[in-house]
């Protein structure tokens, strides 16, 4: 029998899933655009060692931004606007505006994570905790199960403030965070991030393939047109205006197909994924769940904030225990909205 690889159990187990992968070094990277900025390479360093220092149930630490970096956020900002009716999706319009609206994000500062927390913990029960770069995909897969997104805290170089070849922290807040408001969103990352524990390495690279296609790099079609869902499209602004003009292919999503095809992680994509939308995106994710062979199945209690493991019926009285105290909750309020409607 083989053997089932390590995986968080509880939410504090994230602490261990923090193996960060390098592909663009400044230090020693000529292609990286902070390379040779001595300037740059330090402070990362000290955002990157303050990000390792994190554990569960640590406060966010506060992290005071130069004015050049909140200078580089504008100029990001500003620029992205502009493609945000006519390039990205109906839920990220709606979802960046109830966050301006908040006062949560704004072209003027770089907001602090434990503010976006606050906001999107009500939202969906996201929440975002630093890291210190590109995690390898395992370790990022298995925070989505527990609703979280583990996020850098540096900025990308000033010198090219419209394209990173990495993530960054505008890539984070501007791409992901309105999305991760969305509950179809948030609940299709939790999903790929279920699906994840336990799985085998070649499994997990299919999964994170289907991540980087829908989620990263996701397009759909609303009124006609395509329309931006993947975060490393709405926040780089070059590969928004390519994603949807007429120069890739675009295909439609089906994470069958989709696992198995190679990514560009240097330039942009020479080839789209399509979803009809949203809900069709989380209709088909979950289809694949079925066909995935694992000796187990996952549940997750977000009272405890912890994973079920499922591998006979009676691992499953906990998940329906809550559901008869949910459902029958709900079957009480209908019953009594049902009787003062009679009785009017």
């Amino acid at each position: 029998m083989e053997e089932v690889p390590w995986f968080p159990r509880h939410i504090s187990e994230l602490d261990k899933c923090s193996h960060c992968i390098t592909k663009y070094d400044p230090t020693t990277d000529p292609r990286h655009p902070g390379h040779g900025d001595a300037n740059y390479i330090a402070r990362r360093k000290f955002l990157n060692d303050h990000a390792l220092e994190y554990r569960h149930g640590d406060p966010i630490p506060i992290v005071v931004y130069t004015e050049q970096e909140h200078a580089t956020w504008k100029a990001v900002y500003e620029k992205l606007r502009g493609l945000h009716e006519t390039h990205t999706c109906l839920a990220y319009r709606r979802n960046l505006k109830l966050l301006e609206d908040a006062g949560v994000l704004s072209p003027e500062r770089i907001p602090q994570i434990r503010d976006v927390n606050k906001y999107l913990q009500k939202r969906t029960g996201f929440i975002l905790r630093p890291c210190s770069g590109l995690l390898s995909a395992r370790d990022f897969l298995a925070s989505l199960a527990f609703r979280v997104f583990q996020t850098t805290t540096y900025l990308r170089h000033s010198g090219k403030p419209h394209h990173s070849p990495e993530p960054d922290l505008i890539h984070e807040l501007l791409g992901h965070v309105p999305m991760f408001a969305d509950p179809m969103v948030a609940q299709m990352s939790q999903d790929i991030g279920l699906m994840s524990l336990g799985a085998s390495d070649e499994q997990i690279e299919k999964l994170a393939t289907v991540y980087w296609f829908i989620i990263e790099f996701g397009l759909c079609r609303e009124d006609g047109k395509l329309k931006a869902i993947g975060a490393g499209l709405i926040s780089a602004y070059g590969e928004l205006m390519h994603a949807c003009s007429d120069k890739p292919e675009h295909r439609d999503f089906d994470p069958v197909t989709t696992a198995v095809q190679k990514y560009e992680d240097s330039d942009y994509q020479p080839l789209y994924f399509v979803a009809q939308s949203i809900q069709d995106a989380l209709t088909k994710l979950r289809q694949y769940a079925l066909s995935m062979e694992r000796p187990f199945a996952v549940i997750y209690d977000p009272f405890t904030r912890s994973v079920e493991t499922v591998r006979s019926i009676s691992d499953l009285e906990p998940a329906f225990s809550r559901f008869r105290m949910e459902f029958s909750a709900t079957t009480h309020a209908f019953d009594k909205l049902s009787l003062n409607k009679s009785s009017k």
